[in-house]
């Protein structure tokens, strides 16, 4: 069997291809913002033209967030994505910032996810006679099912899952299409009047734009379980994005082909009015389905990353010990049980929903610190190999850090508190880790 590097504590096994890699990228990114955003975009720049080269453009900014990604994550090919890359660059209390501040964003995102399932499920009728509290916890138990098998089996889980989300919005396009014209005139891709749109409505729409993107960075955390990283990741990272950007952009086509702007702006469910415009009724069932797909298949992906995230701060001392074990299937169970423990508690207790609040800004300063790693690397260790270096460098670099300092900026600016909140305690970590270990030693060496 083709075992990955691993330094302690088991073995990760390398079962994992490029089908797997598009499946992380597709099905992180997509869910159900795609159906709720266009109307929160068109509400902020009214202009059909100018919305669908909104959607476009933020294509094009995760992928050149991706570029640091790819170039760490071909570089250093181990689990645990984002803490990985923070620590060699920074030092341990680097690493524990990001690492513990991933780790518990996601894990409260599964406990928010599986909520949402169980209200799906009710919407749909079944089960409506038990409490959704014990609903979202016993979702958790059947996904950390999947999960306990092996690495093949949850591997294939998700690119089914994925598969099934893709395919749920591609039959929305073509209903959507194949129903009435809405009154609004043809997309002008001139780019429209955008000095009356107003600088603060496009701000406001990429935001939103760029959330819906957000999760297309789900496949560097199993690097260490890829058939050839260094050629996997470059094509799962940037193929996935190509497939997200043109199903987000023929999504928003086909809903403006149905409602004018001013009635996407007026829903908080655009695609789901326009469906309804389209099929009637049974709208609400179709997309709850979709709702049940999406966030099964999410909340599968979350927790199978989320215990390699374990895996990898256990490997560092960071987390106890037996958290970096893992099974001759490539599973770190131990890793698995503690994520799926905590997501468990979260989706039975609700204390998850202030987490999620400032979720937002967390993911952009992650996203910041990785590329910040990738320029200091370039300069510290000059030598590293590197399969895949960044083109344009430094500028294409230094342009994504730039935007993802602008995006948290904004987004402190537009909810301070929650922002805030979230930064100050993903440096508050790093702060109280770094007085408690002043003597600790980066556990990832320049040789691993």
């Amino acid at each position: 069997m083709d075992m990955a590097h691993n330094r302690s504590g088991g073995e990760l096994v390398r079962v994992l291809g490029i089908i797997f890699g598009l499946a992380a990228v597709v099905g992180g990114s997509i869910g159900q913002g795609i159906l709720r955003s266009p109307g929160i975009v068109a509400a902020a720049v009214p202009e059909p033209g100018v919305i669908l080269l909104l959607w476009l453009i933020g294509g094009c900014f995760s992928a050149l967030g991706a570029v640091a990604y790819v170039e760490l994550a071909t570089a250093l090919p181990h689990a645990g994505g984002p803490y990985v890359y923070a620590r060699r660059a920074f030092g341990p209390a680097m690493g524990v910032t990001i690492g513990w501040s991933d780790w518990l964003n996601n894990l409260a995102a599964q406990g928010f996810l599986t909520v949402v399932l169980a209200e799906f499920l009710h919407r749909l009728g079944f089960l409506t006679a038990i409490p959704i509290g014990v609903i979202a916890p016993a979702a958790i138990g059947i996904f950390f099912a999947v999960n306990w098998t092996n690495t093949r089996i949850c591997g294939s889980s998700q690119v089914v899952g994925s598969a099934l989300k893709g395919l749920g919005l591609i039959l929305l396009v073509i209903a959507l299409f194949a129903g009435r014209s809405g009154s609004a005139p043809p997309p002008d891709f001139g780019g429209g009047d955008v000095a009356v749109i107003g600088i603060g409505g496009i701000i406001v729409a990429l935001r939103q734009i760029q959330n819906t993107y957000a999760g297309w960075n789900n496949c560097t955390y199993f690097c260490e379980e890829m058939h050839s990283p260094e050629r996997c990741v470059p094509r799962a990272m940037f193929g996935g994005l190509a497939l997200v950007t043109a199903i987000y952009f023929l999504v928003n086509l086909a809903v403006l082909h149905v409602l004018t702007p001013a009635q996407m702006a007026g829903s908080t469910l655009a695609a789901g009015d326009a469906l309804k415009a389209v099929i009637g009724g049974w709208a609400d069932v179709a997309l709850t389905i979709f709702g049940l797909l999406s966030v099964g298949a999410l909340t599968n992906l979350q927790m199978m990353f989320c215990s390699r995230i374990a895996l990898a701060m256990a490997r560092d001392r960071v987390l106890p010990s037996p958290l970096k074990k893992v099974a001759p299937g490539g599973t770190p169970r131990n890793g698995l049980i503690a994520t799926a423990l905590i997501a468990a508690l979260l989706a039975s207790s609700g204390s998850y929903e202030q987490l999620i609040a400032f979720s937002v800004a967390v993911g952009l300063l992650t996203d910041l610190v990785v590329s910040l790693s990738a320029i200091r690397l370039r300069r510290t260790e000059p030598a590293l190999h590197r399969p895949w270096r960044a083109k344009a460098y430094p500028w294409s670099i230094a342009a994504a850090a730039l935007l993802q300092a602008a995006l948290l900026a904004a987004v402190t600016w537009e909810d301070p508190f929650h922002s805030l909140l979230g930064t100050g305690f993903a440096v508050g970590i790093g702060i109280a880790y770094a007085i408690a270990h002043r003597r600790i030693a980066p556990a990832i060496s320049p040789a691993a």
